[in-house]
Parts: structure tokens; sequence; C-alpha cells
């Protein structure tokens, strides 16, 4: 049944599922049909054939979109306090003179500006000037828009330090934006990793990135997609790069051959 819901979705489709996982699908299609109040599948298979609502609701559920501020806060730590004063300090021995990171599947924002926080910190106390560009992309425009915007709920915020609020964002009514010294850093474009013409953004014109964030993605998707992205992120990265991944998705990278620099913190080096 679930696999006949699948080729009823293929008809009305914007993205491609042939690359997830059955195990997430199979999940996404349970969830929705709980949420809609189905008995089986069959009804729910039912539902989708006459509502087209009901069917951009499923769809939604499968753009794995989701994102939070500082969301895995070992691996932000670890960044904040080993990785990035270290790679700091060998840019005096780099040709570009810059950090130069690629988020690559943004989403709405947070990570991005997360790590933006970090660096931004790190410059108003460093006794050394340096600079950073962060690329990051993602498959829908509609993520790369509200991205852009940096407007966000309280409950949002939820992994933010008030300190860091008050500092970073505006407060309008009830909602936060994002301040533009935030964004001054950071270009947004919309990039499809499974694109087999381009290995970084064409922003970044030559990849050779020092750090890659590519988390809570991989594991959305079957092995050869999986292979594929990873194949691009360890050919961006460079000599001696950093990828943070999510924390469910360290064993996918071990098992790619990569080696974790900080136990359990979810960061790689290829």
């Amino acid at each position: 049944m679930i696999k006949r819901i699948t080729e009823l979705l293929i008809q009305f489709l914007e993205i491609d599922i042939s690359s997830y996982e059955e195990s997430f699908i199979e999940k996404s299609i349970n969830k929705k049909m709980d949420d809609a109040r189905c008995d089986s599948l069959e009804d729910y298979f039912e539902l989708l054939k006459i509502s087209a609502n009901e069917r951009s609701i499923l769809i939604d559920s499968l753009k794995n979109s989701y994102s939070e501020f500082f969301r895995n806060p070992l691996s932000f730590s670890v960044l904040e306090r080993i990785v990035l004063p270290q790679l700091v300090a060998k840019l005096k021995n780099k040709s570009h003179g810059e950090l130069r990171i690629w988020s690559a599947a943004c989403a709405s924002g947070q990570e991005v500006y997360s790590l933006a926080m970090l660096l931004e910190e790190m410059r108003s106390v460093s006794a050394e000037h340096f600079s950073y560009r962060i690329f990051a992309t993602d498959k829908s425009e509609e993520q790369i828009s509200k991205a852009q915007a940096g407007f966000y709920t309280g409950n949002d915020l939820n992994n933010v330090t008030m300190r860091r609020i008050k500092r970073w964002f505006t407060k309008q009514g009830e909602n936060y934006s994002v301040i533009p010294e935030l964004k001054q850093n950071i270009h947004y474009s919309v990039f499809d990793l499974f694109d087999e013409n381009l290995s970084a953004p064409p922003a970044s014109i030559f990849g050779d990135f020092d750090i890659v964030l590519c988390a809570n993605i991989l594991f959305y998707y079957r092995g050869g997609h999986k292979d594929m992205i990873l194949k691009k992120v360890r050919n961006s990265l460079s000599v001696e790069g950093i990828l943070l991944t999510g924390e469910s998705e360290r064993d996918i990278l071990l098992s790619a051959g990569f080696r974790e620099v900080y136990p359990q913190s979810a960061i790689f080096r290829g």
C-alpha cells in the first residue's frame, strides 16, 4: 500500500522521492495518516486521491526542511572552543586568506546564523582580524527566501541564549529578526546536491571549503544517493577541511571512511 501511495504522489510531485529511504517515507506516511484520522492505509490512499490539500501536506512533510539554532550543542561547543580557533590560526598560511564555509542544506537559515554568531563573536575578541564567507544553499527557493529574511518566532529561539538574542536579533512584536550585521558575510543560493553538473555552489567558484555543514540530511536518502552527497562534499573540502553532520548520522560517516575528529561530536575529516 505504501508503494501505491508513493506511485500516486509521483503524479503530483515537486520533489524526487525515489532517492529517499523507504523507512523515512513510511514514517512520514504513517504520521500524516494519524494526523488525518484515517483508520487504515487504504483509507488514507483514498483521501490522497481526492484531496490535493492532503497530498500537499504529505509532500511538505517529505521535504526535510526542519532546522534549529545550535541544534547539536556538543558540535557547536567543539566548533566554538576548538575547531574554529584552530582554523583561524591557520588562515595566514592559506592563499585566499579567509575562512570558507558551505552550509549544504541550510533550510530556513538557523544553522547558518548559529555559525555566523560564533564567528562574529570570535572576531570581536580576536587579536588578529580574519574574514569569512558562508555559502548557504538549499534546493528549495522557498527555504532560501525564509533564510534570507531571517525572521523567526520566539519558539524558534529556544536554543539561543538571552545574551545572543539581545545582540543578534531585533524584536518585532512577538517575533525576532536577524540584524543586518549577521547577514553581511552570507551568500544564499539555490543548489541541488544531486545536480551532476555542479560540484559546489557556483558563487564559491572553486569550493576549497574549510568547513562543510551537511547535517541531518543524509539519513533521509538511499545508499547510492548518500554516496553521491558524500563524494560531492569530500571533493569540495580543503586539505584539512572538516565536515559537520548530525548526531544520528555518525555511523554513516564512519562507514564511509571519514574520521571523527572529536568523539561523539559528529565533526569529521575525510
